[in-house]
């Protein structure tokens, strides 16, 4: 299929070759810009601006542009009819996620990291970037005169990527959140003294700019049980339990009493409920209502009520000034990001014990062929007629999906969590780099494949 796709784009645009890689090309060549100078701006030997700089840059993009961009253009954009002709966009992000995580796994059985940092190579290779790079590609896309998007792109595009971003937080405070505890078999080996110099760490202002690239302030919500095996332990104690329990009960059983294991069950399970419970509760899911999140679901709200949307949209809308001011707010959220972006390359990459050939692997899977399989799926979607008809911007934002490096966001959770934290910043580090000549190159063909579909 993807074969088929790529023959019949260069024998219908043949011609054009030319205009369509320029026109994919500058868009990014843009972003390179804006990287380099933050780039140059953070670099130590320079050191025009400081790191604390970056980080309080880093805040005002998460609690003051990034919502803003959302709230504007998702807003205008969402409707109820549309509500419902978007709902592939979340399950396009749970798919990626799944085939993610099957790469993960090849890569930890061809390069065979670390036996710690197992779960670490899973989720690396599967989770990607759905906030703030790909609205910054969509943004830089739209900004050219020539895209193939029409002159709604940017509101559409902004939407799409907005309308995707709360299935990917929710999965982050939960599944990412407990995948990412430390290892109980290498827990054990770390020394207590360590471990807190590491957490004081955290807080101070030389820790790296990743950690509050995506979500400042992460640190903060450090709870009793981040930094430790929670789960691991609690699950491991019900079997303990649960063997002691059996031999108790099998023993007066012989002494003449007869206990069924029926009732063994019985008397088990309340201690299986309480621990799930106190999982639930050591899960951080109540975070999510971060200012993105929230102004994403009030621009969906108010979106989907026609008298609501009436007061905040449109050129005679009472508070249209209001939705004004917000757009220019949200203008700087782009250029912020990317220079955030640079901030965080010229740190430089950390030192990292998951070794070069697990990094090499993670990098191929989420930059390389991660990419071509999504092209598939978009593909496949398209003939299921699950897609919207003619709508380029559509399939960008889906074939995007795939195409982006592991989240940033990763890293800040690796750093909650107190596992794996320079091996986060090493690989971000590399991924990002490289991420600026595979999606220039994806990117190129998902303007072929947009266009000509």
């Amino acid at each position: 299929m993807i074969a088929r796709y790529v023959t019949e784009l260069y024998q219908n645009n043949l011609k054009s070759s030319g205009e369509d890689v320029m026109s994919a090309i500058v868009p990014l060549l843009k972003l390179l810009s804006l990287t380099v100078i933050g780039l140059v701006l953070a670099h130590p030997k320079s050191q025009m601006i400081p790191k604390a700089t970056f980080k309080l840059l880093s805040k005002l993009v998460f609690a003051l542009f990034l919502p803003c961009l959302i709230f504007t253009e998702l807003g205008e954009s969402i409707t109820l009819d549309n509500f419902a002709r978007w709902w592939f966009i979340p399950v396009n992000v749970l798919v990626s996620i799944c085939i993610g995580c099957l790469l993960g796994y090849l890569v930890v059985i061809i390069c065979r990291p670390p036996p710690q940092f197992t779960r670490f190579t899973i989720i690396m290779t599967a989770f990607g970037n759905t906030g703030n790079l790909p609205l910054a590609v969509v943004g830089s896309v739209c900004h050219t005169s020539d895209n193939p998007f029409g002159s709604h792109c940017q509101s559409r595009g902004v939407a799409y990527v907005s309308f995707a971003q709360w299935v990917a937080v929710i999965l982050v405070y939960t599944l990412v959140y407990h995948m990412m505890e430390p290892p109980l078999e290498y827990y054990e080996i770390v020394e207590e003294g360590v471990e807190i110099q590491e957490q004081a760490a955290t807080n101070d202002i030389s820790s790296p700019l990743l950690v509050e690239a995506e979500w400042p302030g992460i640190e903060d919500k450090e709870t009793e049980h981040s930094k430790t095996p929670f789960i691991a332990r609690i699950f491991k104690s019900i079997s303990n339990v649960s063997q002691s329990t059996l031999s108790d009960v099998e023993f007066s059983g012989e002494g003449g009493g007869g206990s069924s294991p029926r009732s063994v069950r019985c008397l088990a399970e309340p201690r299986v409920v309480r621990r799930i419970r106190v999982v639930a509760e050591q899960t951080p899911i109540r975070h999510i209502l971060q200012p993105p999140t929230i102004a994403s679901l009030l621009a969906i709200i108010i979106g989907m009520i026609p008298q609501l949307k009436a007061f905040f949209f449109g050129s005679d809308a009472p508070l249209s000034f209001v939705t004004d001011s917000l757009e220019i707010l949200a203008g700087a959220m782009v250029p912020s990001v990317m220079l955030i972006l640079g901030g965080m390359l010229a740190e430089g990459p950390n030192e990292s014990k998951l070794g070069l050939r697990t990094t090499i692997g993670i990098s191929v899977a989420r930059l390389m062929l991660l990419p071509l399989l999504g092209i598939g799926i978009v593909a496949l979607a398209d003939k299921l007629n699950f897609l919207i008809d003619a709508d380029p911007m559509y399939r960008f934002v889906l074939l995007l999906q795939y195409t982006t490096p592991s989240a940033i966001l990763l890293g800040a959770i690796a750093s909650l969590r107190g596992y794996a934290v320079s091996e986060a910043s090493a690989l971000l580090f590399w991924q990002h780099l490289f991420a600026l000549l595979s999606l220039s190159v994806y990117i190129v063909i998902y303007f072929k494949i947009v266009t000509y579909v």
